[in-house]
């Protein structure tokens, strides 16, 4: 990965004033670094929530850290949907996506969470910019199926990404701009795909040698033995997930892969954290203990 451009950052000292000395250490450690922030759950539905994680992006790129957002929509996907009399029907967590649906899909992924969102964070500083991963050939899928008690069921237009070119990413980020990203991706037939965010999310951070991937969502965190028990996992390394997966609810799933697939990539850390609460993203990013499940490459801890 050629190196990024100089960094500009205002004063974060203003910005972020209330942080605890520990997070404003961590916060100084992360100047320059990609940080890939999946933005998705009831924080999407909330005008609070969005408003809220808006000024969080912008708090950390004024502070000097490269943020990029992958955003999802499942909700506002299915609202469209029943509107339009469209069958709604997942398998593993996983839409299945007709060609129908995958319209809808483009529309509202594209066409309306990202602009908003967009919009969103442009308010409190003008940084963002929306594209998807169909753009400049930036993410290229295969089609992939749900596998539902050992066995593969077909799910339509779901893509898995195999393939990410950053350098339209790597330029915005230079250019001191948040990229915004779909995760809808081309294949190479020129079909095209909806992508699980999570999935998308991870792959982004992989490509980007990013520092840390978030994930926020509707939960506190990976629970240790649900729904017999609300015990967050707070740290956990790469191998202890892989061998959780396979009990895994199939929302969470989908999120947990995607962290051990990036920790395993060289990103330093992956992080689930509760969407739910304002400010979420800067603080489970800035904290040296951050809220939610944290999961660590496996050689990490063994150095620890």
């Amino acid at each position: 990965m050629k190196p990024l451009g100089t960094v500009k950052p205002t004063s974060h000292v203003a910005v972020v004033g209330d942080l605890f000395p520990v997070e404003q250490l961590e916060l100084e450690r992360l100047r320059g670094k990609v940080v890939v922030i999946k933005f998705g759950g009831h924080a999407m539905v909330s005008q609070e929530l969005k408003q809220s994680f808006a000024r969080d992006v912008v708090t950390l790129r004024r502070a000097g850290l490269l943020p990029v957002v992958v955003h999802g929509g499942g909700p506002q996907i299915s609202a469209m949907l029943e509107r339009l009399d469209l069958a709604v029907h997942f398998e593993a967590g996983l839409r299945v996506t007709t060609p129908e649906v995958m319209d809808v899909v483009r529309m509202v992924l594209t066409g309306r969470v990202q602009r908003e969102l967009v919009g969103l964070i442009n308010a409190h500083g003008p940084f963002a910019v929306g594209m998807s991963g169909e753009d400049a050939h930036t993410m290229t899928a295969v089609r992939r199926a749900a596998w539902v008690n050992g066995e593969p069921v077909d799910i339509g237009l779901v893509g898995e990404v195999v393939d990410v070119n950053a350098e339209t990413v790597r330029a915005l980020l230079e250019q001191d701009r948040v990229p915004v990203i779909s995760p809808v991706a081309r294949g190479t037939g020129g079909e095209v795909y909806n992508i699980n965010a999570d999935l998308a999310a991870a792959a982004m951070a992989v490509a980007l040698d990013a520092e840390k991937l978030v994930m926020l969502t509707d939960v506190e965190g990976l629970y240790a033995n649900w729904p017999h028990s609300t015990e967050v996992i707070r740290r956990a390394t790469a191998e202890e997930i892989e061998k959780l997966l396979p009990e895994l609810a199939s929302g969470m799933l989908p999120k947990m892969e995607g962290c051990l697939r990036a920790v395993r990539a060289g990103v330093r850390s992956a992080h689930i954290l509760d969407g739910r609460v304002p400010n979420s993203a800067l603080r489970g990013i800035v904290s040296g203990d951050a809220p939610g499940t944290t999961v660590i490459p496996d050689q990490e801890a063994r150095v620890g």
